[in-house]
């Protein structure tokens, strides 16, 4: 088996209106719009991205914008909960800072942590966990959220599939996952060296809802490959699994492999290089429509068709909070 994958990645969810998500994901979560770029197999349409100071792999949560799509609840064959890290102790300045902001939650302790549940603005289910850690974190000064509370990065994500025997052998057996813990129908699996950023949970819902790909809904969900060779030995390991793999496909920020799990969530493996910083600036990272080097050429047509993202400043957001 290859060196263990290291975590999260990054997850790619749908979005039917990229400013209300902006509005929520900076505005309201405090994190950084990071890139505003393009869905490169759907190219007249927003990829855009938001995450610590740089995007640094395993704080990046992503998002195609299409607003033709129907909307839809997440179900079964789909991750259902995107979970964000923050500070052991912060969970009372959230559950302050969301209720001057008007956003529901609720109150969950999961594994015997305390956690916030509430919805971004297309109905996805995030909790705000509290376990984080620092070590890949870099902060985004002008954040309207108080930096010792920010979000660190993704602590977990959970996907719900009907029935987990095939999926859990794959985990465990294929791809180096361990399983650390349950509690009634979800468990708790660990990739690399576990803890916030490395933890994936699974459900079994037999009797829910088969999930589709729609508004609200999380397109995947992807896991942290060192390098490209790294990214190589964990394709060929799948394929020899059995696993159904795209060939490595060059997103420009990082390199890219699908497939689905045998639950039917779309996994991918992406290299943590080379970043988001290879076309623009840390200090300018989503002022502009970044396109990779083979989309230049349509740039005034994309320019002149996708819609203005206007993003909130610290002064409209509630600084200080």
């Amino acid at each position: 088996m290859p060196a263990s994958l290291p975590g999260i990645h990054h997850v790619t969810a749908i979005t039917g209106d990229v400013q209300k998500c902006v509005d929520f994901y900076v505005g309201v979560l405090g994190l950084r719009f990071i890139k505003k770029s393009i869905n490169q197999d759907v190219p007249d349409t927003y990829h855009i991205y938001f995450g610590d100071y740089l995007g640094t792999s395993g704080t990046a949560m992503t998002f195609f914008g299409w607003s033709d799509w129907p909307k839809r609840k997440a179900g079964s064959g789909q991750v259902t909960t995107v979970s964000f890290a923050v500070p052991t102790g912060s969970l009372d300045y959230w559950k302050s800072r969301l209720r001057e902001l008007g956003v529901n939650m609720s109150r969950t302790s999961r594994f015997g942590v305390d956690a916030l549940v509430l919805a971004d603005a297309d109905g996805i289910e995030v909790e705000l966990v509290a376990d984080a850690s620092d070590d890949r974190w870099v902060p985004w000064r002008d954040s309207p959220v108080d930096q010792s509370h920010a979000i660190r990065g993704f602590h977990s994500v959970t996907m719900t599939v009907a029935e987990g025997t095939a999926t859990f052998e794959l985990l465990v057996e294929t791809m180096g996952f361990r399983k650390t813990d349950q509690e009634g129908l979800r468990t708790r699996f660990e990739t690399g060296e576990g803890g916030p950023h490395a933890m994936l949970d699974v459900v079994e819902s037999p009797e829910g809802p088969v999930g589709e790909e729609s508004v609200g809904t999380v397109h995947h969900v992807a896991w942290r490959a060192a390098d490209a060779a790294h990214q190589a030995e964990w394709r060929d390991a799948l394929v020899k699994a059995g696993r159904n793999v795209t060939p490595v496909i060059d997103r420009y920020y990082f390199k890219s492999i699908y497939f689905r799990e045998p639950g039917g969530v779309l996994f991918e493996i992406a290299t943590d290089g080379p970043g988001f910083t290879i076309d623009e600036a840390a200090e300018s990272l989503g002022s502009s429509l970044s396109l990779p080097p083979w989309f230049q050429v349509n740039r005034k047509q994309l320019e002149s068709t996708l819609p203005p993202i206007v993003v909130p400043t610290t002064a409209t957001t509630g600084a200080g909070h």
